[in-house]
Formats: C-alpha cells, sequence, structure tokens
C-alpha cells in the first residue's frame, strides 16, 4: 500500500483503534477490553502501541506492552510481549499485519530491548522473524486450543541468551485466556 503511515498511537486514535480491534477479533470481544485494560496499567509502554493509517483513518494496530520473565530462582524481569495484532477486515491481505509487527520490532530493538514474545501463528510470525520460544529456554503457557509452536520470541540486538525462564502475563492480558 502506497498510501500506509504507521506512527504511535495517540489518545485521539483510541475510539478508531478499538473498532478495528473490536471488527478484527468479532468472536473475541475481550480482546478490545484487553488493550483498554492495557493502556491505563502500568504495563503499557508509551511509543509501542502503532496505528496503521490508509486512506485517512486508522486501519491497523500493534501493541507491545510489558510482561515478566520469571527465571528459575524466582528472579523477574520485565520483557515485551505483541498482542494483540489487527487490521480491520477489509484491509487483511496487503500486507499491514506485516508491516506494523515489523515497526513495532525495529522500536524495541532501537530501545534496547532484548526480545519479544507472543503467542500466535508460527507461519505467519515465522516469516517475520520469530522462532519457537523454547528453543531459547522462554516458557510460554499457551491456551489449550495452540498448538505448542504458537509460543515464540523474535530475538533482538540486545538479547543475551542467559535470559531464560518462563513468562507470567499480567491481569491484563490473562483475563483473555479466562
Amino acid at each position: 500500500m502506497d498510501d500506509l503511515v504507521i506512527d504511535a498511537e495517540l489518545p485521539a486514535d483510541h475510539a478508531a483503534v478499538d473498532e478495528v480491534v473490536r471488527r478484527a477479533f468479532a468472536k473475541e470481544p475481550k480482546v478490545a477490553d484487553m488493550v483498554a485494560a492495557i493502556r491505563v496499567s502500568p504495563r503499557y509502554r508509551a511509543g509501542f502501541a502503532l496505528v496503521a493509517r490508509a486512506d485517512d483513518r486508522v486501519v491497523g494496530y500493534v501493541m507491545l506492552s510489558g510482561t515478566d520473565l520469571v527465571d528459575d530462582a524466582g528472579n523477574r524481569r520485565e520483557i515485551l510481549t505483541l498482542t494483540p495484532l489487527a487490521v480491520a477486515p477489509e484491509y487483511e491481505g496487503r500486507g499491514i499485519g506485516s508491516a506494523l509487527v515489523r515497526a513495532a520490532v525495529e522500536e524495541a530493538d532501537r530501545r534496547g530491548e532484548p526480545l519479544v514474545v507472543l503467542e500466535g501463528s508460527p507461519r505467519f510470525y515465522g516469516r517475520l522473524g520469530f522462532t519457537f520460544a523454547p528453543a531459547h529456554g522462554i516458557a510460554l503457557e499457551l491456551p489449550d486450543w495452540a498448538p505448542p509452536e504458537a509460543a515464540q520470541v523474535y530475538l533482538l540486538s540486545g538479547y543475551d541468551p542467559l535470559v531464560r525462564g518462563r513468562v507470567e502475563y499480567p491481569p491484563e492480558i490473562a483475563a483473555l485466556a479466562g
């Protein structure tokens, strides 16, 4: 898309973003509630919520927010998780989701983050550089319906192979599974 612009979400974008998320996740209404809850939580990271604009409107959204990685000794370290990625249904298949993920990962790398975790399609996210998280010592608890391969990680420039552990989602994200 020639006229696609990706930039940071602003408060003025919230209503349009919420509409895109609701439409993209029509069968999972809790996703829009999760976005609203993260925005007002300590896990929200300004600049890590990005919108895609085309045709003078918001057509896509991605959010990276904080979550905990807990090592075997019980030490906690905040890392980033990608959830959700949403594209307005009429704009799907145009590369907007891929562009949003790339932009989010680039921003995380630019800010010195070590990695980004997510639960999602290995086929889609694998094309974008995500790999099987357990192969790097990172465990994600997945919903019953998700295959083990859905646990994925993107290793950034600041990655340290000694960073290992179990991902513990904050309540805003954990509530989505409940």
